[in-house]
């Protein structure tokens, strides 16, 4: 099976599970159609579909995400890596804050360590280099096995590296937003150096929270303002791109949200989509088990063009 490598850990497939859903009342409206049970089902599932990497942060669902994620790698097998990440809250002024963050999230959890943890955001006040010199010593201490950063542009990343270099600790990975609708990393030149350098993009909403599995379209938006709205600027190519991966898909015998995260993992990159159920995260699974081919790829570059993300 194919994989992919983030330095200082085992390689895995290429596509994670996000839980985000997992708690979070607000965006996606946990504990209404969707509970706790739905999520150790989807858990099940996608580590049955191939899927070995699961990822969170101590901010889905107030630390909800985190316990429910904790308690299911603990009822089945196999192990996969587990991913979280520190939310530099305002008033985390201090460079102890980090570490006594990712304490309060291995208790959650229930491990002694992460095998990856993230810098959530790279806001001010407090520089990047403090975090990064954090994220180093959470390496050094055995807290995590690897560390890494998200939402960072390329600027940022260069900075975090840098820091972490002089600790001969390897920057692992940024995960950032990436899929057909938004190829920023792509124009901006921060994918092609992190492939250059061996960082992991981990791509998060990468089905575009919705807008590409197929069942939205403009006069169907996702439910909850938030999500009917997030790719507003995109309403004249969406029609074009839903049916473009609708046909590939038919090609394929896939579904189109299968042929957005092949298009993901054919990029180099980890995508990390949600599941609330575990017909979500078979589906999502489906992903592993087919390749485009150069005409796929040249209709998808057609309907989401990298000039017009």
């Amino acid at each position: 099976m194919e994989a992919i490598q983030i330095p200082g850990l085992p390689p895995v497939p290429p596509l994670g599970l996000g839980t985000w859903q997992w708690g979070d009342r607000l965006i996606w409206g946990y504990g209404g159609g969707y509970r706790e049970e739905d999520v150790r089902l989807a858990y099940r599932a996608a580590l049955k579909g191939g899927v070995r990497l699961f990822d969170s942060a101590e901010v889905y669902g107030f630390g909800l995400s985190e316990r429910l994620l904790g308690e299911c790698y603990r009822a089945y097998e196999p192990k996969p890596l587990l991913v979280s990440k520190f939310f530099p809250y305002p008033w985390r002024f201090s460079r102890r804050a980090l570490l006594s963050a990712l304490r309060g999230s291995l208790a959650r959890l229930g491990l002694p360590r992460l095998d990856l943890y993230l810098l959530h955001w790279p806001w001010k006040p407090v520089p990047l280099e403090q975090w990064a010199e954090s994220l180093a010593e959470a390496y050094e201490q055995g807290l995590a096995r690897a560390v890494g950063v998200s939402n960072c542009n390329l600027g940022q990343l260069e900075r975090v590296a840098g820091v972490l270099s002089r600790h001969r600790v390897p920057l692992a990975a940024n995960q950032v937003e990436y899929h057909l609708l938004e190829r920023g990393p792509e124009r901006s030149g921060l994918l092609g150096a992190m492939r250059a350098e061996g960082v992991v993009l981990m791509a998060y909403s990468p089905l575009a929270m919705g807008w590409l599995t197929g069942k939205y379209s403009l006069e169907k938006p996702p439910p909850g303002r938030y999500r009917a709205q997030r790719y507003a600027r995109h309403k004249a190519r969406i029609p074009h791109l839903l049916h473009t991966l609708r046909a590939i898909a038919q090609k394929h015998g896939a579904t189109p949200a299968q042929v957005a995260l092949r298009w993901c993992i054919e990029q180099g990159t980890l995508p990390i989509p949600g599941a609330k159920s575990a017909l979500q995260a078979e589906a999502n699974a489906g992903a592993l088990r087919f390749r485009l081919d150069a005409e796929d790829r040249a209709r998808l570059e057609e309907a989401a063009p990298l000039e017009g993300a």
